[in-house]
């Protein structure tokens, strides 16, 4: 084997793809920052029981895992820094209020969420603990919709969903927990023929609403037709009227909105309204998010919470990147004040300069113009 050769579905980041993200990450965090999200930087490594507590838990499978040999403990590389943030706001931070953080950096996946999807992604995102109404439900899903416009990505397609529609069903009809799970692997894969052997011995009722949610997908009309034909039940009515408020208040600043009730991404750690974002080019959601009330528990506070993450590499792709910038060739002096000066101030107004090595013969192909020294005065000419 060649010892150039990466792992299957890790791969380099050549320079003008990485300045590309670079600018992007950059843009992103300085727009969450005018937003009062403060930037947290989590460890690469954490014992499992951290990592996979609250919403780590959906994420053992693809967690990479190492013996720390200080302590002898199972220790992983993180697969999401979700249940990070949350650790930190729970145990370090410990602010009664609420509290807006967020993060960017890598994490590791043991096998890609996606055939076109690398193991590697750049996670970017932000959380908001403490508030537990629609408005910071709201404020998430703007601030997300922002992120993506200032990556340069329009023509968004929004999915709402509500892990409480499904979840009062479970509850209201008393379903086993073994069952429960069952029904909620058939509904992911979309299995209507395995649903419908399942939903046998349940009640009439309960059994139209089962086999009914795969068919709640599409723009607000299935609200309606939800509110009809779900069983009244107040739990899954505020649901429903949470959903339509959300989308009265984002179809204004979003290209559509659609709503999908038989969405339990997360199901085992979200407890609200989930969403997530599409851009044309993309199969993939280029951003996902949603509530979790309960995932600080593990750490000593169950507050509630809300946030969304996306893969910076993957905004990327959608994006052609512009040509990486040619910059200005200065001459190798070893003495000259007005020279060092001139460079000083051109790098200052970010311009690239790049100063000769001493017997250079290369053609410097990555500059397109050059310091030369006329009348005693440095100035800029074109190569």
């Amino acid at each position: 084997m060649h010892n150039w050769l990466l792992p299957e579905y890790v791969e380099d980041i050549l320079p003008a793809e990485a300045l590309h993200i670079e600018v992007t990450r950059r843009q992103i965090l300085d727009l969450l920052l005018t937003h009062g999200y403060q930037q947290v930087i989590p460890p690469l490594l954490e014992y499992v029981e951290s990592l996979l507590s609250g919403s780590g838990s959906d994420m053992d499978l693809q967690t990479f895992k190492v013996i720390d040999q200080l302590s002898g403990r199972m220790m992983g590389l993180r697969a999401d820094m979700t249940p990070q943030v949350a650790r930190i706001d729970a145990h370090l931070l410990n602010f009664s209020g609420i509290t807006r953080l967020c993060y960017v950096n890598s994490v590791l996946h043991t096998i890609p969420s996606g055939i076109t999807q690398t193991r590697e992604p750049l996670q970017i995102g932000a959380e908001l603990y403490g508030h537990s109404g629609l408005e910071s439900d709201l404020e998430v899903q703007r601030l997300m919709l922002q992120c993506l416009s200032t990556s340069h990505i329009n023509e968004i397609h929004l999915d709402l969903g509500h892990v409480a529609v499904f979840r009062g069903l479970i509850k209201g009809a008393g379903i086993s927990r073994e069952l429960e799970a069952e029904l909620f692997s058939v509904l992911q894969a979309k299995d209507i023929s395995t649903l419908q052997e399942l939903c046998l011995k349940l009640k009439k009722s309960i059994r139209e609403a089962l086999l009914l949610l795969p068919e709640l997908y599409g723009d607000k009309k299935i609200l309606a037709d939800a509110i009809a034909r779900l069983p009244d039940y107040p739990v899954i009515r505020t649901a429903l009227n949470e959903l339509g408020l959300v989308e009265k208040e984002l179809k204004p600043i979003v290209g559509s909105v659609a709503f999908d009730l038989a969405d339990l991404r997360g199901y085992h750690y979200h407890t609200g309204m989930v969403f997530a974002a599409y851009a044309k080019g993309c199969s993939n959601a280029i951003a996902l998010g949603g509530r979790y009330d309960e995932i600080g528990k593990t750490f000593g506070r169950a507050r509630p919470a809300t946030g969304f993450s996306m893969d910076l590499r993957e905004l990327s792709r959608l994006v052609k990147p512009k040509k990486y910038p040619k910059g200005i060739r200065a001459p190798f002096e070893k003495k000259d004040k007005r020279l060092e000066d001139m460079i000083q101030q051109l790098r200052k107004a970010g311009h690239i300069v790049i100063m000769e090595l001493p017997e250079q013969k290369d053609e410097f192909m990555v500059c397109d113009r050059q310091l030369v020294l006329l009348d005693g005065k440095w100035i800029i000419e074109e190569i």
